[in-house]
Parts: C-alpha cells; structure tokens; sequence
C-alpha cells in the first residue's frame, strides 16, 4: 500500500511498484501483470486472515478495488493467470463479502460490485476460447480480445494442460454466483477436450498442447509445472459442484501417476506413451503442492512421504530451489517465494494434527525473516546457494504464503467464519460450497461405465477424516517420516536396531553402492528386500528404481535409499569426469595390416591414450578366467600383450589390476551383452570404482559384443592377432615406422605412378565430375574419423569394379570379388574363387602383375592379393590426408 499501490507488484528492493510498460522486460512472466491491481486485489482475503477483528481494513480494500482496477485495459495478458488471481480474487472477495453482510455489522453498503466487475472480466475472457477445440488461446487482449486487427495476439497454437484445465472452479462460480451458464459451460469444454485426449494406455496428459488439433506437443508428464492444477481442479471440481465425472477422472489420472509417476519420495516425469520410462532427472518445486491435494484425496501415506523429502531440501538450502534433481542437488537455483509448501504442510496439519508440522511452519516463517525479509517487504531469492536477492515479491506471496501459514497456527475460534464452509482455489482464494446447488443449469453426466476397468481403493467417493486414518496412533505420521529424515544428508546415522536385526550374529553392513555387482544373487536379493528393483536395458546397462514401500522394513527402505543417493552420486560423479572421445582399436596384424579399425569406449581410469600417440602395440590373448575379476590363471600367455576379457561380475578397475598384475600391457573389455554394438548404442566409457586408480597405468578400452567377436573370430583363424590401441587410427607409414613393412605393400607403392599414369590415360573416356561420383563416392573409399560421432572406421575398395562392403558392425572390409556378396563378419579375405568364378578383364591383368608377391612365409590366394593390393594403393594416395 505504501510503495506500489497501485501497481500490480511490489518491486521490495527498489521500494516501488511493477508497472507493465515501464520497467524491463520480463518476457512471459510479464503475461501476468495486466495493470489490474494484482496485488490489491489479491491481497482483499488475506486483510480478512491476517487482521484479527479489523474487517475494516477489507471493506477499505475492496472500495480501492472497485475505484481503481480498470478492466478495460490495451494489454496482452495470460488468459490462465488473469484467472487465477484476478478473477478468482475478485470471487472470493465477493465471498467474504456477502458472508459479512449477513452477519449485519459489516459491509451494509456492498451491493456486489466485485461480482459485477468479475462477471465483466470473465466477458473479457471468453473470446480466447474462440477455437474449434475449445481450449482457450493462452493470451488475451483485454480490450480488443483475439481476432481483432489491434489485439496483438491469437496467432498461437499451443498452450499449457494446467493453462486450459485450471478454470473451472473459477467459471462455474462465476456462473453460479450470476446464473449466466455460459463461463461454465466453456471451462468444461476445455476440460472435457483434455480427458478425451488423454493418452488412453496410460491414461496420463502432456505438458503442452496444440489448442487447434488437440496433439500433444510435449509428451512428458508429472504432477508440477505445465499440468499442476489441472489435476487439483478435477478433484476440486467434484467437491465444488458435486458432479461424480470429475471425481472419476481424476482418480483415474491419480491411478496412473501412482502406478508411473510416483516413486516414493520422488515423483518424477515420465513420457507418457512409454510410461516406464523417466523423461528427466530433476523435479519442480510447483510438485510441492500435491501432497496437500494427496491429503485432501485421502491417501494420507505417500503425501507425508513426499512433503518430508521436500523439508530435508528445504533444511538443506533454506528455501525450496526452483528444481532439483533425484539426489537433491540444485537444478535451477531461483526461489521466488512459492507457497505450494506452506499449504501441503497446513493440510497434513490438519489431517494428522501432527505438531511436527506446527514446528515445519516455524522454520518457514523464520527462514522467511532471516533471509527474504527487507525493509520494504519480502524479496525472492535469486540464488538459495548464495543468498542473493531478486527485486521482485509476486501477488501469491500474500495471498497464498501469509494465509496458509496464518491458518496453521490459528486456533477455530480465531476464525471470524467457518473454513470447512469453503474450497480453496489455487491461488488459495475462497468459494463457498453452497454453490454446488445454485443456479445448475449444466447437466450432470454420470459416466461412470467408462471407468469400470480400474476397481480399486482410489475410487472412494468421500475423504477418510483423522478418526478413520489414525485411530489411537498419534505417532502414524512420525512412523512414515522417520526412515526419510536423513533422505537428503550425504552420511545416514544408522539406529541400533539394526544389530538386533542380525540375530546376533553381529551387525551387518549395509550394501554400498560401490561394492554392488548386477550378476551376484546375493546382492540382487539384498536389493528386493530395500525395495530395489533391477531392470536389464536392451544397451547392455541396468536401471535402479526403488519403492520404498515395497521395501521388507522401514531399515531396510532406508538402507534402499541410502544405497539409490549413493548410486545417483557414484553416477553424477562419473558423469562430472571428464567426457573421453571414443578411441580406436586397429588390427595390424596379418591379414589386416592397420584396415580393420573398431569404435572403442575409453576408461576413466588407466594410461590416457590421447597423451601417448604412438598408443599401445601389441598381440592379444584371452585371459583366464576370462572375466578378469580374480587372479589370472595364465599369466605367460598375458605378460607383455593386450588381455582380452569379458564385462561382468566385477569393476572395470578391478578387472585392469589383475590383468595390470599377470603382465599384460594393456587390456580389451568385450561386451557380455550378446548383439550390442557401436552402431546402435551409445558411446561407453568405463568408469573407476569410487576409489584412486592412479595404480592402473596400462591402457583399458571397451568394444561392444559384435565389434569384439570381430578381434575373436580373427583370433580363431589367425591365432596371432596384433592391434594397436590408440586415440584415434594411425595411417599405415605410422604403423609401420622402424618396422619390416610386408613385400605386397613396397611393390603396391611402385605401382602407385604407373596407376596414376594409367588413370590419366582414361579421363578422356569417364563421365564429368557432375555426371560422376567422386572417387569417395565411388567405393566409400574414405573412412570417418574414428572419433567423430563414435562410428567405427571403414575402409573400402577404391576401385570403382570392386565395391566395397560394410558388414553391420561397421567396420568394412574390401569385397573380395564384385559379383559374390560380401562376408557378414569382418574377417580375412575369403578362399580364392572356385572355376566359376569370373573376374573383370583388367582386374586379371593386374593380379598377374602381383602374382609372385607373398606375405611372410604363407601363400595367399589371389582375389586376396588384389583386394589388399586395391586397398593399399587407395591407402597411400589418401596418406597425405591423414584420412585413415
């Protein structure tokens, strides 16, 4: 009143009002400043709360209202906030009005002028509703509505589920208290359009959605932001007007997001076509507002649950972060002063009448006044990690923080009138109950046939009260909290009963989730009875979910959330290590000779190949046993080479200093995941095991199970089989370098002249570049860089008659012969062609120019020959390009 009024907010550390137009922008969240008095007329029920015995003050704030709130304004404005705090508040002011009136002391004047000026404002509204679908446009101008050259606004085509379902309560009043059906009947064309598009196999809703076709523009679903009171306004819905299809819609939604969204303590989004999967990691704070619909639902359990794991990140940060993640770190780190909490904890106040939450109340009022309080009001927090403050105190602060916290600690007779005679709406203004049988001109539906299928204790038709819930048991809410008190702290006090539950054979450690390994039952059985659920992903990798309430005890759901924030932190901490490139594992090896390159993961721990070019050389041997994850058996056939092992039953790390130990120089780990490969999974990097690695020193990569069984099968035809192991594939003069380099490949180069010779004979008879394929073209001759993208590298033909083949590993090998298909697995060339076989003519005359080569001491067959030798000239013109 002294410094902003009468603007539409407070602007606490300027001491002056928001005016729209005249301070910077905002962007979106200015589309709830309409130069309507927000805060005035807000702030008209909370005088009544807030001021014992002084209605005086509200009869002198609802005479500013009417003198000084012009409805008429030019502005663009949200359709869904104008609804919620301006129309609602000049509803519930209207309320409380009338209320005193028939008491016969106080507002003996009014004659129901906030109700006139509410009924012009919803007139205002409906031309947003001017669509085939029925949902509203999210914005409005107030004075030229939507289509009108002037109106600036109507071109949109998505809006929010809470935008389009949050009207009801407010529009039926309205046309309940008026008896002008027509806002009724418009809010519930919007609801019935939502309900109708639904997701029918999950029966949940998006966040946005396309007001014109009705689909889904974004597909994840939750309880906070973007669909909040859409699922309030159904329960509430019922409880205002008394029609049972609301009530049976949403306890079919409220089914779903018990069966996919809640994950005790945690609710998280999820997509809503595949249910079972998270769409994100961290949660809103508006989610806090569910509990209190929980209570007023009935389901007294999972709302204590959740509204503890908020306190413990309250306790934690002082306010509630705008988000945050699954192991309660900071996501977005604003606070703008949101009273969803306060009314969830005035709620489970009422229901259990637990002090605890008397005391929760407490430490909100009082970190209120130590950390948001300046001398001109209160100011939201622009960082809870800092402290730091934003100029801002949004209209809800008042009418929902104060007067939740207000009714907490109020005793009944405190009250001038009876607040089990209202509903609050979610901007916690008030409507009576008695309108659920005035001026009913909407016909009730009962649908109930259409929800037949889901027959469980959701569909209770009234709310259990504190008699039912807890008979004789005041500790029932204490009982919940306890296993959660600790949720959020790094380190869990442990109590001592968990030594008498060992039967006396001492106490048992916890599992720690460094120490956890997917394919020992033991563990696996230790997991079932915290409550944790093991899922196997078709990518090889294991998912956690834990339910609490599915846990043996109320020790072991903490143990199960002990060991989900320990695997959440052993995880983020992996992800906050450095992000490695893919590397590469070339064979070098006769037949190969550097062609074959595979897509490796990198290890976080171990010699960093990136700093050491010349990388790891050496022969490969499969080590005993061969998960690695004890003593190696056969240590001479590892010492001084590459050990090949499989993934599982141990840690990467532990797998390294065994091999590290029998010798070996570095170390391959091939995918136990039958299938898997580079192509369709995503880069793997293995991760330490929590502990210092800095004692690994050799080099570790990872290959999926098929690039793997290519080093396998080449093993079994080959036995000897040598592979570099580098940041990225070397070319053949780097390979080679200081070494013996095989006949074939010398003699291949002294023909590179007479080839290039040959080839400019030619041009003469080959099409244009525009008509032609480029040479890379031709053949798929150019490999990709092993990093880029984590694809494997593939060499192919160069010669436009010889094809090349690339096998669904993707690592290519030449095409031996351009009229027989090519093999399935890289693997050396195939035998030499039967009788039948037939070779182009010049292909013939180059294979008896290279007849008498030979490699090594072994006589290869001849379509072998050409296709190395193809290769190699191919290799050596592109050389100078390092685009091996």
């Amino acid at each position: 009143q002294e410094h902003a009024y009468p603007a539409d907010e407070l602007m606490p550390l300027t001491c002056r009002g928001r005016v729209r137009g005249q301070e910077p922008s905002r962007g979106d969240v200015d589309d709830a400043l309409g130069k309507l008095v927000y805060t005035g007329t807000e702030h008209l029920l909370t005088v009544v709360f807030q001021v014992l015995n002084k209605t005086k003050e509200f009869e002198e704030a609802v005479k500013k209202v009417i003198k000084d709130v012009n409805l008429d304004n030019d502005i663009v404005v949200s359709v869904f906030e104008t609804n919620i705090r301006v129309l609602g508040g000049l509803l519930g002011g209207h309320s409380v009005a009338i209320m005193l009136k028939e008491k016969g002391e106080y507002m003996q004047w009014y004659n129901g002028e906030l109700l006139h000026m509410a009924k012009e404002l919803g007139y205002k509204l409906l031309p947003a509703f001017n669509t085939t679908s029925g949902l509203p446009y999210p914005r409005v101008n107030l004075k030229f509505g939507v289509r009108h050259p002037e109106a600036r606004t109507g071109t949109e085509t998505d809006t929010c589920t809470a935008c389009a379902g949050t009207l009801i309560l407010e529009f039926a009043a309205l046309s309940r208290f008026t008896g002008t059906s027509i806002f009724e009947e418009y809010a519930r064309k919007a609801l019935d359009f939502i309900w109708e598009k639904r997701q029918r196999s999950s029966n949940l809703v998006g966040v946005t959605i396309n007001i014109h076709t009705g689909d889904w523009v974004r597909k994840d679903s939750g309880v906070g932001a973007g669909i909040d009171s859409y699922y309030e306004y159904l329960l509430k819905a019922y409880v205002l007007l008394g029609d049972d299809s609301f009530l049976e819609r949403f306890n079919t939604h409220y089914d779903a997001i018990m069966r996919y969204i809640s994950q005790p303590p945690l609710l998280l989004d999820v997509h809503i076509h595949k249910p079972m999967l998270n769409a994100r990691t961290w949660m809103d704070s508006l989610l806090a507002f569910f509990p209190g619909l929980q209570v007023l639902k009935g389901d007294i359990r999972p709302a204590i649950e959740t509204h503890e794991m908020l306190y413990q990140v309250i306790k934690k940060h002082n306010f509630l972060p705008e988000a945050f993640t699954t192991d309660f770190r900071v996501h977005w780190a604003q606070h703008p002063l949101r009273p969803e909490f306060a009314e969830s904890t005035y709620f489970l106040y009422k229901a259990t009448g637990d002090p605890y939450y008397l005391e929760v109340g407490k430490t909100l009022i009082e970190n209120l006044n130590k950390y948001a309080r300046v001398p001109c009001g209160f100011a939201a927090m622009k960082d809870v990690r800092t402290g730091s403050h934003e100029d801002r105190m949004d209209s809800f602060f008042l009418a929902e923080m104060f007067k939740y916290l207000y009714l907490l600690f109020a005793d009944k007779e405190d009250m001038i009138f009876d607040i089990e005679d209202y509903i609050f709406t979610t901007e916690a203004h008030l409507l009576p109950l008695w309108l659920s049988t005035t001026n009913q001109t909407i016909s009730k539906k009962n649908t109930s046939t259409e929800y037949t299928e889901l027959d469980d204790s959701n569909f209770d038709w009234t709310c259990p009260n504190t008699q039912i819930l807890f008979p004789n048991d005041p500790m029932f809410a204490q009982s919940i909290r306890e296993p959660l008190k600790n949720v959020v702290d790094k380190s869990c006090p442990r109590g001592l009963s968990r030594a008498e539950e060992s039967l006396g054979s001492g106490p048992k450690p916890p599992l720690r989730a460094r120490d956890f390994m997917a394919s020992n039952p033991e563990h696996l059985e230790i997991l079932k009875k915290m409550g944790v659920s093991l899922i196997h992903l078709k990518d090889g990798r294991v998912q956690l979910v834990q339910h609490a309430v599915q846990a043996a005890s109320s020790l072991d759901a903490e143990d199960g959330l002990r060991f989900m924030q320990e695997m959440i932190e052993l995880s983020s901490q992996q992800q906050k290590e450095q992000q490695l490139p893919p590397r590469a594992v070339q064979i070098v090896s006769h037949p190969f000779f550097g062609r074959v390159v595979l897509t490796a993961g990198p290890a976080q721990f171990g010699m960093d190949l990136s700093k050491h070019k010349a990388g790891t050389r050496g022969f490969v041997a499969t080590i005993k046993p061969y998960n690695g994850c004890s003593e190696i058996t056969n240590p001479e056939a590892v010492k001084e080479k590459i050990a090949l092992m499989q993934r599982g039953q141990c840690m990467f790390a532990e797998k390294a200093r065994n091999i590290q130990k029998a010798g070996a120089i570095g170390g391959i780990v091939i995918d136990d995941n039958e299938g898997s490969s580079s192509d369709t999974a995503p880069l793997f990097q293995m991760a330490g095991d929590g502990k210092n690695t800095d004692d690994i020193t050799i080099p570790m990569l990872f290959l999926f199970n098929k690039e793997g069984n290519i080093i396998l099968d080449a093993i079994r035809e080959y036995e000897a089989v040598e592979v570099l192991l580098s940041d990225k594939a070397k070319d053949r003069a780097t390979i080679f370098k200081g070494k013996m380099i095989p006949n074939y490949i010398i003699d291949s180069n002294l023909e590179i002249e007479n080839m290039d010779q040959k080839s400019s004979e030619n041009d003469s008879h080959k099409p244009t570049s525009e008509e032609a394929p480029s040479e890379s073209q031709d053949a798929g001759a150019v490999s990709e860089e092993p990093e880029g993208g984590g694809e494997s590298s593939a060499v192919g033909d160069p010669d436009p008659l010889s094809p090349a083949s690339t096998d669904s590993a993707s690592v290519s090998m030449a095409d031996p012969d351009p009229h027989t298909p090519g093999p399935t697995e890289a693997s050396a060339p195939e035998p030499a062609c039967t009788a039948g076989d037939s070779q182009p003519q010049e292909q013939n005359t180059q294979t008896e120019a290279n007849s008498k080569a030979h490699w090594d001491s072994k006589v290869q067959p001849m379509e072998s020959i050409l296709a190395d030798w193809n290769e190699d000239i191919e290799a050596f013109e592109m050389m100078e390009k390092d685009e091996l």
